[in-house]
Formats: C-alpha cells, sequence, structure tokens
C-alpha cells in the first residue's frame, strides 16, 4: 500500500474515533448530569462542576489513548485488511469508553454509599434571626 492508503487508514481511524469519543462524552455528559444532581442530593452547584471534570478526565483519556494505538497494529497490505484493522482499532475504543462509563457509575454510587459523602453531602440551611443563612449544626 502507499502512503496515501496509510494516510487515509490513519485519518478514518482519526476521524471515527474521535467522533465516536465526542458523541459519547455529549450524551453522557448531558444525560448524567440528572444523575449526578440526585447523586449529589440536588446540590446542582457541585453535580455542574462533577459533571465537567468528569467530561474533560474523559477525553483526556480517551484522546491519549486514540493517538497511542495509532502505532500499535500491523500495516494493512490491502483494503480489506485496513478495514479489519480500523475495526479492530475503533472497538477497543469503544470497549475503552463503555468500561470508563460503568467504572465511573460504580465509583459514584460507592461514593454516595460511603462516609465521605458527608463532608461533601447537602447541608440543611436555616435563616437565623439576623437573616443570615447558616448550616443547622454549625
Amino acid at each position: 500500500m502507499s502512503i496515501q492508503y496509510f494516510m487515509a487508514y490513519y485519518a478514518a481511524y482519526v476521524a471515527l474515533s474521535l467522533g465516536i469519543t465526542v458523541w459519547v462524552g455529549n450524551t453522557l455528559s448531558k444525560n448524567g448530569l440528572v444523575f449526578l444532581v440526585e447523586n449529589f442530593e440536588g446540590r446542582e452547584e457541585l453535580a455542574r462542576s462533577v459533571n465537567h471534570l468528569l467530561l474533560v478526565g474523559f477525553y483526556l483519556i480517551n484522546v491519549g489513548f486514540i493517538t497511542l494505538m495509532l502505532r500499535y497494529g500491523g500495516r494493512p497490505d490491502g483494503l480489506v485488511e485496513a478495514v479489519e484493522y480500523l475495526s479492530t482499532k475503533i472497538g477497543l475504543v469503544v470497549v475503552l469508553l463503555g468500561i470508563m462509563h460503568f467504572t465511573n457509575m460504580y465509583v459514584l454510587m460507592r461514593f454516595r454509599k460511603s462516609a465521605l459523602f458527608g463532608f461533601v453531602g447537602p447541608k440543611t440551611l436555616t435563616r437565623t434571626a439576623a437573616g443570615r443563612t447558616v448550616p443547622i449544626g454549625s
């Protein structure tokens, strides 16, 4: 295969992998916010912050994995091998995305049930006679 075919193969891999990554990241971020707000018992600001941090980490890990995978695997000798290699590499990216998603869900559920959640969990607020809002128990 000539260099043009290799470049087309690499470009297809990067474009498809990044496209899938962005689509999955945006979908998880949009739909995951509801889960995070519930998980953090209504603390929407905290949920939005965690959601954004998870999305940034998600993109960093996946873009790093996608670029590292450019180096690995054989060089296809024909169109059939190129399609097979492309599907294998993209399949690995999709499996990584799924593993990351379920790992995040598991960690968040465990965090909700842990004693650490009490440190960031919602505080019940009350108003004092002076009009200040303070957490109960302060």
